[in-house]
């Protein structure tokens, strides 16, 4: 046991007296050094600045990489000159993001992104996270919309068709010429002007009308590119059957070297309504000889221009038409064409026609009488002189009291309409 200090008396007033404490250790100067204190704030700053940037990488990662709200794929709009707050509400309002519009503003400024924000309409994945977000409104690859424009259709009926589309801004300043715009399917996005849609078009018709003009047949009766799309354009009206094209293009191909008339029924269709393309009734009898610069009944010949804008498909026959003698074709009821050399063999596919019609309906209308053969048509087929393929019957002898099915890209829901007694 260790040994106490004896105990001293004292006196009462000094018993009441607190003990001294003895004074703390003296601070070394080093100790005092402001430089010292500045140093250790400095370090406990800079340690709360890492704990707090460390804990802010890993939210920050987790909300950059966390799957988005999304259920479904889905399109939405970027408006043009949307600010980033606007763009991050957009995204909220379509459900595409979860977080908050500054998380979104916080994570465009972390990916360096805030001047690469493009307008446009997007597609984001099922469960996009906000990386991916905000990389495909960087990236600008905006929604392309199909439109497809069927072959055979007028100048005015395909900028009808644009004009009702509201994909597309802006009104077109002036109509295309008929024949410079090629039926095809195209793709662009929401906002593309008229006229960049109408101009796309008529480059592209360009650059495949040049392609098909280099392969032609060098034996065809068009002479210029120009004539080229005009004889199309009657073929594409003539019939919108694939395996068709060629033998109705070696028909007035045939024609045009035997010089006969034409005598295509869409041609006098195009002389009466012009660019509006749907007559909307049957052809009448008194029409068929009515003068027009496009009735090929009247005119000799290829009409001044083309009667609607014919299709890749058309140009390639036309320009390549099928090795035949055909000079005359007719409706065969089932959607396809008899196709013959001479007028008397189709004088008789017009009565297997008129027969089977009948068969299916009583006449509806007053039958035309028979006409005269064309001049220049062969009786038999000894007598045929064509070297290369078909040519439609003149109007009054494709008479039918049913529609044939529709031509493809016809601006008519039917074929060419029948004739009529006036």
């Amino acid at each position: 046991m260790s040994e106490r200090p004896p105990i001293s008396p004292r006196s009462p007033r000094a018993a009441l007296e607190p003990e001294q404490v003895p004074p703390p250790p003296k601070r070394s100067d080093h100790a005092r050094n402001p430089l010292v204190v500045a140093g250790n704030a400095i370090i406990t700053i800079i340690i709360v600045a890492m704990l707090g940037a460390g804990g802010a990488y890993v939210y920050g990662r987790q909300a950059l990489e966390a799957p988005g709200p999304l259920q479904e794929e889905k399109v939405v709009n970027i408006p043009a000159r949307a600010g980033k707050g606007d763009i991050a509400e957009a995204l909220l309002r379509e459900g595409v993001i979860s977080a908050n519009r500054w998380v979104f503003i916080g994570a465009v400024f972390a990916l360096k992104a805030s001047s690469e924000l493009k307008p446009g309409e997007y597609l984001f994945q099922k469960n996009a996270n906000l990386r991916d977000v905000i990389g495909t409104i960087v990236e600008g690859k905006v929604v392309q919309h199909s439109i497809t424009i069927p072959e055979g259709l007028t100048s005015e009926q395909i900028v009808a068709r644009l004009t009702d589309n509201d994909i597309f801004t802006g009104s077109i300043r002036e109509m295309p010429r008929e024949g410079t715009l090629l039926p095809e399917t195209y793709k662009f996005p929401r906002g593309t002007p008229r006229d960049q849609v109408i101009q796309r078009m008529q480059q592209l018709q360009k650059r495949v009308l040049a392609e098909v003009w280099e392969r032609r047949n060098a034996d065809i009766p068009a002479k210029t590119p120009e004539q080229l799309v005009t004889l199309a354009s009657i073929v594409e009206k003539e019939t919108g059957r694939a395996d068709e094209r060629s033998r109705v293009a070696a028909v007035f191909a045939n024609r045009l070297r035997q010089k006969m008339k034409l005598q295509s029924d869409p041609t006098i269709i195009y002389g009466i309504v012009g660019g509006k393309g749907t007559l909307g009734r049957p052809i009448k009898r008194s029409e068929i000889q009515q003068p027009s610069p496009y009735n090929t009944y009247v005119v000799e010949g290829l009409p001044p221009g083309p009667i609607a804008n014919p299709g890749r498909a058309s140009l390639e026959a036309t320009a390549n038409p099928a090795r035949t003698r055909d000079l005359f074709f007719v409706a065969d009821g089932t959607g396809g064409h008899a196709f013959t050399e001479t007028y008397d063999a189709h004088q008789r596919n017009v009565s297997k026609l008129r027969a089977l019609e009948k068969a299916v309906q009583n006449d509806a209308v007053e039958p035309p009488e028979e006409a005269a053969a064309p001049a220049g048509a062969p009786a038999d087929p000894a007598a045929a002189t064509g070297t290369s393929p078909a040519r439609p019957a003149p109007a009054k002898q494709r008479a039918r009291t049913t529609p044939a099915p529709a031509r493809q890209g016809a601006a008519q829901s039917t074929g060419t309409p029948p004739v009529v007694q006036q």
